[in-house]
C-alpha cells in the first residue's frame, strides 16, 4: 500500500480551504488515502489448475527477526547471528500453536536454540557465534522447527543469508520471510490425479489521491445530476451509458451509486436515469428488462442500501426451508418416488401424491414470504421507498394508459432483481453461511420462480411456458393481488424525512454491520465491556461500535471509531474457541483496552474484521503491532512476554478488507475508479456525442477541422478534470511492482 504523499500540483481549488487557492504538492500522510488502483492493471491468471498433494516442507508462513554481523577478535573474524523473535508461524499442533526452536548452521556446524512452548510468536533473544574460515563459507542457514515429543519435528521454514553480502555491509538486521525447503529431492507426482480447479485471478493496483484532487470530477457529475434531463441536448449520463461495455457496466453502476450516496444525490441520480430510459422508444412489457445503466444502477442501489431489509423479509422463510429440508417438486419429469415414502401404510407414494405434497409445501413457503413482504412497507428504508415512488410516478407519466405497467416496473427490480436472486443463492446475499444441498436448492429455485411469477403480475404467462405450474395458479393469482396492494402502500406515503436533501440518513450514520457476538472475558482487570452479559448485539456505523443486550433496545455503551486502534484475529488456543477477534481501543480515561468477541463462523469473522478495518482505516493512531494471544497469569499466551503493556509480537493488517455490498461509503475510492473508467473513454465519448447529435438532426455537417459546433461545455470540463487527474498520477513517485503469486 502506497500513501499519496508528495503529490504533484493539480492546479485546482480545494473545497476545504475556504475558497483560497490550495496546491496538493504537500499532503500530510494522515490525509492520504490508502493505495487502491491506478492505470496499471495486470492480466492476472485465468484457467484450470491441476491439484496435487501438498508437501509439508513447502507450505510455510511467517517471518523471523535476525541480526547478523561480523566481529573482529584476537583469533580472527567471527560470525554472530542473533535470533530475536518470530511471528505468524504455522500451527502444527492440535492446540492451535507450535513449539518452535531454531537451528543455525554455518560451515558444517549447527547450533540450536531453546524450545518455546505453545507459541506462534516466540521470542528467543539468543546469539550464536561461528568462526569465519578463510575463505569464508558462502551461506548462513537459519531453520525454524516445531518440536514434537513423539513424532518427528515439523519444518516451519528457513532463511539463507549471504555472507559475501554481509562482508560488504558488516551488519544486517531485519525481518526475513521464511522460505520453503526446496533443496530436498521430490518425488514426481501425478498431476491432475486429485482433480482440477478453475481459477480467475486479477490483481488491481490503484492509488487514491486526496479528496481535493477529485472535486472537479465529482462536482461536474453532481451538477449534471442536479440539472436533470435537458430537451434537445445529449446528457453526460447518456454518453456514459452508451460508451460503457456490458462487462464493465455493473462496476460503473456500483461506483456511481456509492458516489452519489455519499453526495446525498442518489434519488436525483436514479430519477435522472429513469427519465432518460423512459425517453427512449420502449414497450410497456419490456420496460427495464435490459441490462442498461439504469437497470444496473437500481439493482446495485438495492443491494447497497437494502441488505438489512432483505434479511428481515427473507430470513425466516429461508431458514425454515434449510431446517425442514422437505422434498418439493412439481415437474413430473423430475419427481423421484423413491425419495419419499409413507411408512405407516407400507407403500410408496404415487407421483400425484408427491406433487400434491410439494405444492402444499411450496404454497406454504410462498404464503409466509408474501406475508412478510406485505407487512414490510413501514420498515423498508425511506430512501428505497422514495426511489420506487419516483419510478412509479415516471412510468405513470410515460404510459398513462397502462397503469399495470407502474406496478410491473417496481416488481421488475424488487422481485426479479432483488428478492428472487437472494432466494436462489442465499449465501451470496449473506442469508446463509453455506450453499444449499441439492434438495434444498431445488426448493429454493421453485420458490424463486414463484416469486418471479408473482412479480410479473401475470401468472398465466408463466403457466403457458411450464404447464406443470398450473396447480400453483390460484396461489400465484392471489399473490399478485397481494403484491399489488403492497406496492400501493410502499409508494403511496411521503416520508417525513424527505425534504429534498437527498438521503434521509447521513451516510456516516448508516449501519455498516450488526449482529450478535459472544464476549470473552479475561482474568483480572482484563478487557471487559461495560456489561455483565456474555452475548451482546453489536452495531457498527460510521461513527461508533455500539452494543446492547438485544436488537432494538437501548444500547449499553459504545466505542467511538476514532478510539479504535486495531481489529485483528485471536489465536484459537487463547480461549479454546475459534472465530474470535479482538478490538483494541482507548477508553475515556485514555487507557488502552481490548474487547475479545467471538463470531459464529469464519465468514462472519472475516466480514466483521473487514468492516472494522474499512471504517477505521483513516484513524491517525492505528497500531502497527499487536498480541494475537491474551494476557493470562503473568504473561502473553502468544510470545510469553511478561510485560502486559509491551510491544506487540504480530504485525497488524489494517489494509486487508473484503469487497462486498456492505462496504461503507468511500467517495474518493469511487471517484478514482470512475476516473480510471473514463480515462480510456475520451475518444469514444467524443464520437458518441457527435453520433447522437447527428441522429437527432442537430448537426448535419462534417465534424473535423474545427467545422461544426464545438464540443459542449460539460465534455470540455470533463476532459480537463480527467487530464488534471492523469497529470497528478503521472507525477507520483513510482512504486515498486509487487510480484503476482498464485498458490493452490
Amino acid at each position: 500500500m502506497r500513501p499519496s504523499s508528495g503529490l504533484p500540483r493539480c492546479g485546482r481549488r480545494c473545497p476545504h480551504s475556504g475558497g483560497k487557492s490550495m496546491r496538493c504538492s504537500s499532503i500530510p500522510p494522515s490525509t492520504a488515502s490508502p493505495s487502491m488502483s491506478w492505470m496499471r492493471m495486470r492480466s492476472g491468471y485465468s484457467g484450470w489448475v491441476s491439484l496435487s498433494e501438498v508437501d509439508p516442507d513447502e507450505e510455510v508462513q511467517g517471518e523471523i527477526h535476525l541480526c547478523v554481523e561480523l566481529l573482529e577478535g584476537e583469533g580472527g573474524q567471527r560470525l554472530r547471528c542473533t535470533v530475536l523473535e518470530a511471528r505468524d508461524l504455522a500451527k502444527k499442533d492440535r492446540n492451535g500453536a507450535s513449539d518452535p526452536f531454531v537451528c543455525v548452521s554455518y560451515n558444517g556446524k549447527t547450533q540450536e536454540s531453546t524450545v518455546v512452548k505453545k507459541s506462534c510468536y516466540p521470542r528467543w533473544n539468543e546469539a550464536f557465534e561461528f568462526e569465519l574460515p578463510d575463505p569464508p563459507a558462502e551461506k548462513l542457514c537459519v531453520e525454524v522447527w516445531d518440536w514434537d515429543l513423539v513424532s518427528k519435528n515439523d519444518f516451519l521454514g528457513k532463511v539463507v543469508v549471504s555472507v559475501q553480502g554481509l562482508q560488504a555491509a558488516g551488519h544486517q538486521e531485519g525481518w526475513f520471510r521464511l522460505q520453503p525447503d526446496t533443496a530436498k529431492p521430490r518425488e514426481d507426482r501425478r498431476r491432475g490425479s486429485l482433480g482440477s480447479l478453475q481459477l480467475q485471478v486479477r490483481l488491481r493496483d490503484e492509488t487514491v489521491l486526496p479528496s481535493c484532487c477529485y472535486q472537479p470530477l465529482v462536482q461536474l457529475l453532481c451538477q449534471e445530476v442536479k440539472a436533470g434531463h435537458q430537451t434537445g441536448g445529449v446528457h453526460l449520463v447518456t454518453l456514459l451509458d452508451e460508451t460503457t461495455t456490458a462487462e464493465s457496466r455493473q462496476d460503473v453502476a456500483v461506483n456511481l451509486v456509492k458516489l452519489f450516496l455519499g453526495q446525498g444525490l442518489v434519488k436525483e441520480f436514479l430519477d435522472l436515469l429513469f427519465e432518460l430510459e423512459l425517453a427512449k422508444p420502449c414497450e410497456p412489457n419490456t420496460l427495464f428488462r435490459s441490462n442498461s445503466l439504469a437497470s444496473k444502477s437500481m439493482e446495485s442501489f438495492l443491494k447497497v442500501t437494502g441488505m438489512q431489509y432483505l434479511h428481515a423479509v427473507l430470513g425466516p422463510t429461508i431458514s425454515r426451508v434449510f431446517e425442514e429440508k422437505k422434498y418439493v417438486e412439481l415437474d413430473p419429469s423430475k419427481v423421484e418416488i423413491k425419495d419419499v415414502g409413507c411408512s405407516g401404510l407400507h407403500r410408496v407414494q404415487t407421483e400425484s401424491e408427491v406433487m400434491e405434497q410439494g405444492r402444499q409445501l411450496l404454497q406454504s413457503y410462498l404464503g409466509e414470504l408474501l406475508d412478510a413482504i406485505g407487512k414490510s412497507a413501514p420498515t423498508c428504508p425511506p430512501v428505497i421507498r422514495a426511489a420506487f415512488r419516483q419510478l412509479f410516478q415516471r412510468v405513470g407519466e410515460r404510459f398513462p394508459q397502462h397503469q399495470h405497467t407502474q406496478f410491473v416496473a417496481v416488481t421488475s427490480f424488487l422481485c426479479l432483481r432483488f428478492f428472487s436472486p437472494a432466494i436462489m443463492t442465499p449465501k451470496l446475499f449473506h442469508l446463509r453461511d453455506t450453499h444449499a444441498d441439492a434438495r434444498t436448492g431445488r426448493t429454493l429455485l421453485l420458490l424463486a420462480k414463484a416469486v418471479q411469477m408473482v412479480g410479473n403480475m401475470e401468472p398465466a404467462a408463466g403457466r403457458a411456458k411450464e404447464e406443470w405450474l398450473a396447480p400453483l395458479q390460484p396461489a400465484l393469482q392471489h399473490g399478485a393481488s397481494r403484491m399489488r396492494a403492497f406496492i400501493t402502500r410502499l409508494v403511496g406515503t411521503e416520508e417525513e424525512e424527505e425534504g429534498g436533501e437527498g438521503w434521509p440518513c447521513a451516510p456516516r450514520a448508516a449501519v455498516v454491520k450488526e449482529g450478535l457476538l459472544f464476549v470473552h472475558k479475561t482474568r483480572g482487570k482484563g478487557p471487559l465491556l461495560a456489561s455483565a452479559s456474555k452475548k451482546l448485539h453489536f452495531c457498527l456505523t460510521g461513527e461508533a461500535l455500539s452494543f446492547a443486550k438485544s436488537p432494538g433496545v437501548e444500547r449499553c455503551g459504545s466505542i467511538a471509531l476514532a478510539n479504535i486502534r486495531a481489529a485483528e484475529r485471536v489465536e484459537e488456543k487463547s480461549f479454546g474457541s475459534c472465530h474470535v477477534m479482538q478490538v483494541v481501543y482507548v477508553d475515556e480515561a485514555g487507557q488502552q483496552e481490548t474487547a475479545y468477541l467471538q463470531c459464529k463462523c469464519v465468514n462472519e469473522l472475516n466480514q466483521w474484521l473487514s468492516a472494522l478495518r474499512k471504517v477505521c482505516g483513516n484513524n491517525p493512531q492505528l497500531l502497527h503491532a499487536y498480541h494475537p494471544g491474551v494476557f493470562r497469569g503473568d504473561k502473553w499466551s502468544c510470545c510469553h512476554q511478561k510485560d502486559r503493556t509491551g510491544p506487540g509480537c504480530g504485525q497488524t493488517r489494517h489494509s486487508i478488507t473484503l469487497q462486498d455490498w456492505s462496504d461503507p461509503l468511500q467517495p474518493d475510492v469511487e471517484a478514482q475508479r470512475l476516473f480510471q473508467h473514463l480515462h480510456g473513454l475520451q475518444e469514444p465519448l467524443r464520437e458518441k456525442y457527435w453520433q447522437l447529435m447527428e441522429a437527432g438532426g442537430a448537426h448535419d455537417g462534417p465534424r473535423g477541422c474545427g467545422e461544426g459546433p464545438p464540443l459542449p461545455l460539460v465534455l470540455q470540463r470533463l476532459f480537463e478534470a480527467l487530464q488534471d487527474l492523469e497529470r497528478c498520477h503521472r507525477q507520483l513517485p513510482p512504486a515498486a511492482p509487487a510480484p503476482l503469486e498464485l498458490q493452490t
